[in-house]
């Protein structure tokens, strides 16, 4: 398999991205192909000690910038390292596209070049959510679509419990649908719809979840519209921050604090680690022709390794071809109503 990563993409590329291709590729045997200017990229690469024939590089004279308009940038910068890497996965050149580069650009990027999959009217930002001592769930949608229909949030639970089995390796993954309330008649119109069509899909369907049952683990599938779950995703990584902010300030006040903070070291870095989203690899985008993954803007060199570990089964499962087969059952839940 050859895995497409984009090399100029996120805060910290070339230099991260490079780094933490090189780790993964000591992990694998697949190839992976950095995409993007090819003399910065060889630059990163003449630091390290690698097979050259897991490691390659595709020259790409431009990139996108995250404050650039996507879809303009996307049509317009035809020599991107994203509209080249995806037009590469397209063209059968590689099996999987990886990016810590702008969210709309990979998205518009996403639809123009990959096309949707037929019978997906909005594909969706898949992103890993950490649960406290436990197995971390998949939070659809986390930011792509800020406005949806009710067959939308079926759309996205379809497709998140199949990316869950089969990438994830959670068998009959619960899904749950975020609401102000668990009763069934809670919540907007949108809500209320959407539950009724998830009820008869063929998923195992838990209902509704609170907000406040999400960290606990309330469901494997957590199931909303962009705008909410985006605010679930910053509001829990701001929260996460802000607490290990505080203990940290807390056990370093005194001596007698610093001494406890000693005995506690090895509990308290495990914990840091559930919440670091590096250790969880990229939000696939689900619902396009073609295995594509969105790494966070900041990814270091390891947040870049696991993302390309925990990408491969994403390609290799054919989880794209799953969810095509599946879309009928959409359609037949639709037209039954």
């Amino acid at each position: 398999m050859r895995i497409i990563l984009d090399g100029m993409g996120g805060d910290n590329a070339p230099g991260e991205i490079v780094a933490g291709a090189v780790e993964a590729s000591k992990l694998i045997t697949d190839e992976i192909c950095i995409i993007g200017r090819q003399e910065l990229i060889e630059a990163e690469l003449a630091k390290y000690e690698y097979d050259r024939n897991k490691i390659t590089v595709a020259d790409a004279t431009e990139v996108i910038g995250m404050e650039e308009a996507p879809v303009k940038a996307v049509r317009t910068k035809k020599d991107s390292s994203i509209v080249k890497g995806l037009n590469m996965v397209k063209n059968g050149e590689g099996d999987l596209f990886i990016s810590a580069g702008s969210s709309g650009a990979l998205m518009a990027g996403g639809l123009f070049i990959l096309g949707r999959i037929h019978g997906i009217d909005r594909p969706a930002i898949a992103s890993v959510y950490p649960i406290l001592g436990d197995k971390a769930c998949l939070l659809v949608d986390a930011g792509a679509n800020s406005e949806c229909k009710p067959a939308n949030l079926l759309e996205f639970g379809i497709m998140g419990s199949i990316y869950m089995d089969k990438v994830i390796g959670r068998h009959n993954p619960e899904v749950g649908l975020v609401n102000l309330g668990v009763e069934e008649n809670k919540g907007s119109t949108l809500t209320k719809a959407a539950y009724d069509l998830l009820k008869k899909a063929n998923l195992n369907f838990v209902g509704n979840v609170e907000a406040r049952d999400v960290p606990q683990g309330a469901c494997d599938v957590i199931v909303c519209d962009g705008f909410v779950g985006n605010v679930i995703l910053k509001l829990t990584e701001g929260l996460a921050w802000n607490i290990f902010g505080l203990v940290k300030h807390k056990f370093t006040s005194t001596t007698r604090a610093k001494m406890g903070a000693l005995l506690l070291k090895d509990k308290l870095g495990e914990l840091k680690k559930e919440f670091d989203y590096s250790e969880y690899g990229g939000a696939p985008i689900l619902g396009v022709k073609g295995p594509l993954v969105k790494m966070h803007g900041s990814s270091n060199a390891n947040g870049v390794k696991n993302s390309i570990l925990k990408a491969i089964p994403f390609a290799k499962e054919d989880v794209v071809g799953i969810i095509q087969s599946t879309v009928l059952e959409i359609e037949e839940i639709e037209t039954s109503d």
